[in-house]
C-alpha cells in the first residue's frame, strides 16, 4: 500500500509527514512524531493509555487510522500544560492528590480528564466516575484519580470566576 501525505495541528503545531493510511494514529504520534507520551496499553482499545484529544473529542489514538485524523487538531499529554510551561491544574491536581502510581495510564488519564472537565466544569463524583470509565489504571484504585478531577474542577473554576471578576 503507498504512502499518503498527513497534515494536521498537534498540540497547536502545523505537522506533516508520510505514512500508509492504515497506520494507527498511536503510532504515527510516537514514531513519527517522537510524541511518546501517550503510551501503547493492551492493543485491544480497553485500557485507555493512548487516549488523545481529536476535534474536541476523546479517542483512543489506537483505533485511528492517520487517514481518518488527516487535517484534525489533535491534543497530547505533551499539549496540556500551560504556554508558559508550568503544569495544567489537571496535572498539578493529578501530583498533588496521588493521582498516579505507575504513571502507564496517566496519559491518556490526563487528556481524557481534560476533556471532561471542558465538557463538564462541575462533575459529580458519579460523572467522573463515568467520564473515566474507558481508562482503566491497575494501580491506584481511582479513588485519587477522581480526587483530582475533582480538585482541578475546583482550581479551574476559581480562575474563572476570578477572570470574569
Amino acid at each position: 500500500m503507498g504512502k499518503m501525505h498527513v497534515k494536521m495541528t498537534v498540540n497547536g503545531k502545523q505537522v506533516e509527514g508520510l505514512a500508509e493510511p492504515r497506520t494507527l494514529l498511536i503510532h504515527f504520534l510516537r514514531e513519527d512524531l517522537n510524541l511518546t507520551g501517550p503510551h501503547i496499553g493492551c492493543d485491544t482499545s480497553h485500557c485507555g493509555a493512548c487516549t488523545v484529544d481529536m476535534n474536541g473529542m476523546s479517542v483512543k489514538s489506537c483505533t485511528v487510522f492517520v487517514a481518518q485524523a488527516n487535517g484534525a487538531e489533535v491534543t497530547t499529554i505533551e499539549g496540556i500544560a500551560n504556554a508558559d510551561g508550568t503544569l495544567h491544574a489537571i496535572q498539578a491536581a493529578f501530583a498533588e492528590h496521588h493521582g498516579l502510581q505507575c504513571g502507564f495510564c496517566t496519559p491518556g488519564m490526563i487528556t481524557r480528564a481534560h476533556r471532561l472537565l471542558q465538557a463538564n466544569p462541575s462533575p459529580t463524583e458519579e460523572e467522573i466516575r463515568y467520564g473515566i470509565s474507558g481508562n482503566l489504571c491497575r494501580c491506584t484504585g481511582y479513588q485519587n484519580i477522581v480526587k483530582a478531577i475533582q480538585a482541578a474542577a475546583t482550581t479551574l473554576n476559581t480562575a474563572a470566576k476570578e477572570a470574569a471578576e
